[in-house]
């Protein structure tokens, strides 16, 4: 050991290195490099410096895109933030058969995006269960336009993006509240304090990390969201493209054999940016409640 090779640890270092530098940096990098040239799926490109960013602040195409996307975020945040802490709480009851609602509400997250886009598909239809519902009770006299209004479409796939992921950050929050002290419950039973009150006065407080934790891993996933529009609203986005997100737009960008790669790139790192600028906020919101 005395005379260990001052390289030995980057050896053992190497392989992953050189993992994230093929799968992660090197595409990064050269995603930048093409946001900056007009190339295309079947031909190199020429540098045409920010000409590509230009164009996407004049397109409405990415407005549309871009809004779409930070309202998703602005919805589906507050509702995985708040709805698993609330379905958290209610699972934790050690009560029998309790164990069976635990697996039933995390059952949506192991399925595959595709089979429950497809079933809420099925759904939300204008022949789909929720209209037949609604029919036979006399609520509507013509179907709910869940699927070919874009405001509807985008709302649908919000209720689907919920309806998923509450599972998964239920979880989070399973796990967070079994690290509260339980006298502190105790000692405020003894107060006086109600279930609400300890739930608000001990509860929120304590898991309030774990929900900045949430708020920022949901952020990210609803500027990331694609399958859900894709399944419900087609290849389109909906009628004319309403519901489109920023993913859901470089792929129409990039896909096919005249493909716009560069532009694309343009859009994926604008995209990245503003991912960026939400992961940085939840980190500094995370930094404040430290000290």
């Amino acid at each position: 050991m005395r005379h260990r090779a001052w390289w030995t640890p980057y050896l053992f270092l190497a392989p992953g290195l050189l993992m994230v530098t093929l799968f992660s940096l090197w595409p990064f990098v050269n995603t930048v490099i093409l946001s900056l040239t007009d190339s295309q799926i079947l031909r190199g490109g020429t540098f045409i410096g920010f000409a590509n960013y230009t164009r996407a602040f004049a397109d409405p195409d990415f407005w549309t895109a871009a809004v779409n996307s930070v309202l998703y975020l602005a919805v589906v945040v507050p509702c995985l933030v708040l709805l698993p802490l609330a379905l958290a709480v209610l699972v934790q009851t050690k009560v029998p058969g309790i164990g069976f609602f635990r697996s039933a509400f995390y059952t949506p997250v192991i399925a595959s995006a595709v089979v429950v886009g497809l079933i809420w598909q099925w759904v939300l239809r204008s022949d789909g269960l929720v209209n037949t519902v609604f029919r036979e009770l006399s609520i509507v006299s013509e179907p709910v336009p869940f699927l070919t209004d874009s405001t509807m479409l985008l709302v649908s796939a919000m209720i689907v993006t919920v309806w998923k992921g509450l599972g998964y950050y239920m979880v989070f929050y399973l796990a967070a509240l079994g690290n509260v002290p339980a006298s502190l419950h105790e000692a405020a039973a003894l107060d006086g304090a109600g279930a609400v009150r300890r739930f608000f006065s001990i509860t929120i407080p304590q898991v309030k990390p774990m929900m900045l934790l949430v708020g920022t891993l949901s952020a990210i996933s609803a500027l990331r969201v694609f399958t859900e529009i894709y399944i419900l609203g087609g290849e389109s986005g909906g009628p004319g493209g309403g519901a489109r997100t920023l993913p859901f737009l470089i792929r129409q960008v990039g896909l096919g054999f005249a493909g716009e790669t560069g532009y694309a790139s343009a859009l994926s790192i604008l995209l990245f940016l503003l991912t960026l600028v939400f992961s940085l906020l939840g980190r500094r919101l995370s930094k404040g409640d430290e000290s």
